[in-house]
């Protein structure tokens, strides 16, 4: 029988204390400085259900200067607060906090320890007292009028909408195709509630536990807070504002590190039933066919030992099919370079059994995560 419960196992805030346009879903803190309301912008009326308070988690990236500079450099009212959430293990140097400009005096620092985004949005969320809380993500650079885009979209809200999700744009290269890395970013222009720019009702996310912060990487963890508001009868909505996400640098193994990301996926199989990937508008993913991949690869070597070369023979050759068949996928679509082909031919050799790694010890390591009660049976 299925197990169920009506709250997170473990809540992360204490409760008294990411398409279609629209959608409906049934630590320490350190002051740099003082606080006053910086000039120079407008400021909503005091009983103003608009207002809002900024939290942006970061480990450190130079990227956060630009994301408090175009939030400096927006038209419109003013966040109340924002709350940069440093989420370094052992902090060291100086967050360039400079570049919130005339924000600054609007600026606090709040440490969570390493613990991951889900942890450091809760951190800052709780620091905060405006009706309205936006998570932004330290590599993201809003357009010049976000902030009254913003303030239109908190203002259209009804008072059940939790929630109202910005709407990012990920510049690609004109120049040439995409590769699989700036593809992968792209996706986040049609991702349901994605974090990178999302706006929560203080008093939705309170009730609701917050993010839960099981999920340590920043995957799924804005797919189940969208679940759970949709359980407790908030709905979720997509503003018109408009923010940018360019494609961040990566090395050639990235595709290979995110392979993690299937423990989440088992996480949210746990909490939320099966059908999870159809409530949350996710992407299924190629779990399955990366089992089958996987499963051939560890026969064929089994059924050789065994006496069988020609079972074996075919195993080998099933393996070896699916992993073509996979790089010839990611191949295609790219820019098809020396750089590009080699990077795909490597990583489609390794993702497959990683996948499925990871999804059993994701598995094994939830399996006392209960199954909430909106969730299927």
């Amino acid at each position: 029988m299925s197990r169920r419960h009506t709250g997170p196992t473990r809540p992360a805030l204490n409760r008294s204390e990411r398409p279609e346009d629209t959608a409906v879903l049934d630590a320490a803190t350190h002051t740099p400085g003082p606080a006053p309301h910086a000039t120079g912008h407008a400021e909503p009326p005091a009983g103003d259900d608009t207002r809002y308070a900024v939290v942006i988690p970061t480990i450190g990236r130079s990227c956060l200067a630009d994301c408090l500079a175009t939030l400096a450099a927006a038209t419109g009212p003013a966040p109340q607060e924002v709350v940069v959430v440093d989420d370094r293990p052992a902090p060291t140097g100086d967050l360039p906090l400079e570049a919130a400009g005339e924000l600054c005096g609007r600026v606090r620092v709040v440490t969570s320890g390493g613990r991951g985004p889900a942890a450091a949005r809760n951190a800052g969320l709780r620091t905060t007292t405006a009706p309205w809380v936006v998570f932004l993500d330290d590599d993201v650079q809003v357009m010049p009028d976000w902030r009254e885009r913003l303030t239109e979209d908190l203002a259209a809200a009804d008072p059940r909408t939790g929630g109202v999700q910005g709407r990012l744009r990920v510049p690609l290269p004109g120049h040439r195709r995409a590769t699989d890395w700036e593809r992968g970013t792209a996706g986040l222009q049609h991702a349901a509630w994605a974090t990178a720019d999302m706006a929560y009702r203080a008093r939705a996310l309170r009730d609701t536990g917050g993010f839960d912060e099981r999920f340590r990487r920043a995957f799924r963890e804005d797919a189940d807070l969208a679940l759970r508001m949709g359980y407790a009868g908030w709905h979720l909505t997509r503003g018109t504002r408009l923010t940018r996400h360019p494609v961040r640098p990566v090395d050639r193994w990235v595709s290979v590190r995110a392979q993690r990301g299937n423990a989440d996926d088992a996480l949210m199989t746990h909490l939320h039933g099966p059908d999870w990937w159809l409530r949350a508008r996710a992407p299924r993913g190629r779990l399955p066919r990366h089992a089958a991949v996987t499963t051939a690869a560890l026969v064929a070597p089994v059924l050789a030992l065994a006496g069988r070369p020609r079972a074996a023979a075919w195993a080998a050759g099933l393996w070896a099919l699916g992993t073509a068949e996979f790089a010839a996928a990611r191949i295609a679509p790219g820019p098809r370079t020396a750089e590009e082909i080699t990077t795909m031919l490597l990583t489609s050799l390794v993702i497959p059994p990683l996948a499925v790694h990871h999804r059993l010890t994701g598995l094994v390591r939830h399996r006392a995560a209960l199954l909430w009660g909106g969730g299927a049976a």
